[in-house]
């Protein structure tokens, strides 16, 4: 009798301990991950100071990347204090992550940005050569993400649309899990220059 008992209680118990301890969807994303991981294009790039170099030069470090003209408009605006925030709420490892923004014509930067704007690494591309690379969600812009590019270059991830303080702790939650999972191999600053 107890061992029907038994066979009659065990599914009961394994719902239990699936349920409280394995939680089988406790690891889900915040960010959609992009399958197959988009290698960086060969792109020509122009810093604000007229430097010209290649996109692939960003390689080595984790990317916060943020696409908007240069006017940046109000959308524009709370994505760069979103990646501000989230590269300074890693802690020790913001070393590890650089935000980029993207501007994708000539357009004259707000005088209001330089001073927001000196951690980060802004750069001219064309357009429509990155958009072959980075791409947005059904029905969405390009300029409405916020997009994470790994220290190889792969463009590995895209985060929601319309991002808020909730969505930014858990792109965070996301960025700490790749920053733990990397750590082995990946290290602060890029190859050949100093961290």
């Amino acid at each position: 009798m107890l061992a029907v008992l038994l066979v009659c209680a065990a599914p009961v118990i394994a719902s239990y301990f699936t349920y409280y301890v394995v939680r089988p969807d406790g690891r889900r994303n915040y960010g959609e991950l992009i399958q197959p991981q988009r290698p960086v294009p060969n792109l020509a790039t122009a810093a604000l100071d007229g430097a010209t170099g290649q996109l692939p030069a960003l390689k080595g470090q984790w990317l916060l990347v943020s696409v908007a003209g240069g006017a940046c408009d109000a959308l524009c605006q709370q994505h760069l204090y979103l990646q501000r925030q989230l590269r300074e709420s890693v802690g020790k490892e913001k070393e590890r992550v650089d935000w980029i923004w993207l501007v994708t014509d000539a357009a004259p930067l707000p005088a209001e940005l330089s001073a927001a704007l000196q951690k980060a690494t802004v750069l001219r591309v064309d357009g429509a050569a990155l958009a072959q690379w980075i791409e947005p969600a059904a029905g969405h812009a390009l300029d409405e993400h916020l997009y994470l590019v790994d220290p190889m270059g792969n463009w590995m991830m895209r985060f929601p649309a319309g991002m808020d303080a909730a969505g930014a702790a858990k792109a965070k939650r996301d960025l700490e899990r790749l920053l733990r999972a990397s750590s082995s191999w990946d290290e602060a600053g890029r190859p050949g220059q100093p961290g």
